[in-house]
């Protein structure tokens, strides 16, 4: 780098870079940067080449790599997700990212002008005069910026203590990484205005007010009683403090927490748009040793980069209904935990153990089984990483990866575990039964599949059967709204709607299987994978338009997973969610939107909203029913999960609150109608199931009731021509 001159009073603003170093210090430096950029550069590769070991192909997540990073580039410089939920959050993150990234671009405009514009190419500096000027005012400002995002960190993070911020992967290098932060951005300031008083002895220092905050450190050192000598005299070690700081920091981003900054860029890159909703397959040669996740091996090259761009911020943990009633689940433990264990194996640190066992969280692997074999001078054991009651836990309802800002993708690795887990004979019991049931009978309840279409039995009408006639609408019924008795009033009102509508629709009667989505979810692939068959090939043996589910756990893998099978001819876009049909029928309803007077809240179930986006559809017929729609303060996208997904509806857990429980309580407390809402609404045969169950266990019987949005529109038509025959 160019060493620049002092200026003289009056002559051209600009700035000695190199002021009071030396030729020898300057020597010095460049060599520290080398180092410093060198150990920078091998960590990255060895980070990538660990991302190299991975199963899958690169190529898998590299499809049209310029649209990814132009999607990517939008998210992360926009700060979206961070301030999803959290405008705090928000507001720190955009200020220490864009503070920090215009430092970084500010040293680099410097570098290039000493480095190659003067020195490189002999010519004439461009750090000088307006520019200067215009690149002080910017750099000042930016960094403030910075300084108050980092602040507003420590503000919360010591302060408040939020609560998510602090968990049992909390660590000195988590302090370390934020207190560094805040003191290159003050010590950055520190070094400028000791700078300003030094040199004003000898040359007019009026232009430098433009560095504001440089120029109110300057102010309170003079004021201070810090004379011109006495800053020239200190400006050596404060300069060389904060260099030294700066290359030490440079040099351990691939080695610790800063790392998450190209981590997570690279994350949002590879993303895949269906994770969670569409789960990946087993190889068809795959042996069942292979199948799951049973090693560290088995993970995935974007699984692993998961682990690595993970940065603690607790988000995922904050919205998890396992852990909020107190089921053995954290997400963020899971993921930091397998990132702890690669790390340490590769270090020598721990013996090889399994991923997953019907170990107890007790007998995994944790930081605090880590810190006392290392107080041992020992080799950390446990029986697996992670515990199967951890992953039984899961309800597989994607609120987790909604709130991750930097897209990682639990539910797949969670999915993968649960494989191992079944393939390895490590099933909850309940769940066990519930698929022997699927195997044995084609669904979940066991019940023979000639009771199948018994439900229809008390309607008035026959239901037009789709193997033998050719249908608008295939009618998937699904399981609890053929067998369970609360749902099976669900399936009436629907099957009562599309009568009322005239359009044309069937069922397949005895052929319909259980779905397989939540069978799936719990790790049973092979019978999932039989499922599809038996369903595709009964559906496509009939003539149809498109495919209309009930329950919004159907409607997703008959959208999304369904089309990924060579047994499957439809596509995403023939499958419908119930609500989005009988959205479009009102006019047929000949409804005036003011046949009910009812307050009533509405549950968005997760298969339906934060898997598929569909929001609308059920509040559109609510409205039209003519009811006080008063949302849940937790909704859309930030809906909290009944329970039931997952397998959850199949287990026993000890909980406290259960979640349907505790989603009551809310819509009866913390709803702005509160005591007035007289009726949940569902949309979700699990949910209905689930929420009757919390209704009875939580003492809300005679609080309030739950209706699904089907029963809710019959209660409507029926008020309707209730008017029309006393009209007549």
């Amino acid at each position: 780098m160019a060493r620049f001159v002092l200026a003289q009073a009056g002559s051209e603003a600009t700035r000695p870079t190199f002021w009071k170093i030396g030729h020898l210090g300057e020597a010095i430096f460049y060599y520290l940067a080398a180092v410093a950029i060198a150990i920078f550069a091998f960590g990255v590769y060895e980070r990538f080449a660990t991302y190299a070991k991975g199963t899958d192909s690169w190529f898998d997540r590299l499809d049209d790599l310029s649209g990814r990073i132009a999607s990517a580039t939008k998210i992360v410089f926009s700060n979206q997700k961070q301030f999803n939920r959290d405008l705090y959050a928000g507001l720190m993150h955009a200020f220490v990212f864009w503070g920090f990234l215009t430092l970084l671009i500010g040293t680099t405009i410097l570098m290039i002008d000493m480095d190659f514009w003067t020195k490189g190419l002999g010519q004439e500096s461009f750090f000088k005069g307006a520019f200067y000027l215009s690149y002080s005012l910017v750099m000042d400002a930016m960094g403030l910026l910075f300084v108050v995002g980092v602040g507003m960190a420590i503000y919360r993070r010591y302060w408040v203590q939020n609560h998510r911020l602090w968990g049992r992967h909390t660590s000195a290098e988590d302090d370390l990484f934020v207190w560094s932060l805040f003191l290159l951005g003050v010590g950055g300031y520190v070094t400028e205005g000791v700078r300003i008083l030094g040199t004003s002895a000898t040359r007019d220092v009026s232009f430098e007010t433009v560095s504001f905050v440089g120029w109110f450190v300057y102010d309170v050192l003079a004021v201070a009683g810090v004379s011109p000598e006495m800053a020239t005299a200190a400006y050596p070690v404060i300069w060389w403090s904060h260099a030294l700081l700066a290359l030490a920091f440079v040099a351990s981003v691939p080695y610790a927490k800063p790392f998450h900054m190209i981590s997570s860029f690279a994350n949002v890159v590879t993303r895949d748009e269906k994770a969670g909703k569409r789960l990946p397959g087993v190889p068809d040669d795959a042996s069942p040793e292979e199948i799951g996740h049973g090693s560290i091996e088995d993970f995935s090259w974007k699984e692993l980069l998961d682990h690595d761009a993970c940065t603690k911020c607790g988000r995922c943990s904050s919205v998890c209904p396992a852990k909020a009633s107190d089921r053995p689940l954290d997400p963020r433990d899971v993921i930091l935990d397998l990132k702890r264990y690669r790390e340490d194996r590769d270090a020598g640190n721990v013996e090889e153990m399994p991923i997953i066992t019907d170990a107890t969280v007790d007998e995994t692997y944790s930081p605090g089984r880590r810190a006392e074999a290392a107080t041992d001078g020992g080799v950390a054991t446990g029986e697996s990483v992670i515990a199967s009651e951890t992953m039984e836990a899961c309800m597989s309802c994607m609120a987790c990866m909604d709130a991750c800002p930097v897209e990682i993708e639990h539910v797949e690795q969670f999915t993968q575990m649960n494989r191992r887990l079944t393939e390895s004979g490590q099933m909850d019991p309940n769940v066990q039964d519930t698929m022997m049931n699927v195997f044995q009978n084609g669904n979940t309840f066991g019940e023979p599949q000639r009771k199948r279409p018994d439900w229809a039995d008390e309607l008035d009408f026959e239901i037009p059967d789709a193997r033998d006639e050719s249908v608008e609408y295939l009618w998937y019924v699904g399981d609890y709204p053929s067998f369970d008795e609360r749902n099976r009033k669900v399936a009436r009102s629907l099957a009562t709607i599309l009568e009322e509508s005239g359009v044309s629709y069937g069922i397949l009667y005895d052929d319909e299987q259980a779905d397989g989505n939540d069978v799936r979810r719990v790790g049973e692939e092979g019978l999932y994978e039989m499922l599809v068959e038996d369903n595709a090939e009964a559906i496509q043996n009939c003539d149809y338009d498109k495919i209309v589910c009930t329950d919004p756990h159907s409607y997703n893998t008959f959208k999304n997973e369904y089309p990924e099978f060579e047994a499957c001819e439809w596509t995403e876009d023939d499958v419908f969610h119930y609500t989005q049909v009988v959205e479009d029928l009102f006019t047929e309803l000949g409804l005036s939107g003011t046949e009910l007077d009812y307050t009533v809240t509405y549950h968005d179930p997760c298969h339906l909203g934060r898997y598929n986006d569909e929001y609308e559809a059920p509040r559109e017929i609510v409205k039209a029913t003519g009811c006080e729609l008063d949302e849940m303060p937790r909704n859309r996208d930030n809906s909290f999960c009944c329970g039931g997904g997952g397998g959850g509806l199949w287990m026993d857990f000890d909980e406290d609150p259960k979640p349907s429980e505790e989603r009551l309580r809310e819509a009866l407390n913390d709803t702005d109608a509160g005591s007035r809402v007289e009726k949940f609404v569902v949309a979700c045969p699990m949910c209905m199931t689930m929420y009757e169950d919390g209704r009875k266990t939580g003492g809300y019987e005679d609080d309030i009731e739950i209706v699904d949005v089907s029963e809710l529109l019959v209660d409507a038509i029926g008020r309707k021509e209730q008017v029309e025959v006393a009209a007549d």
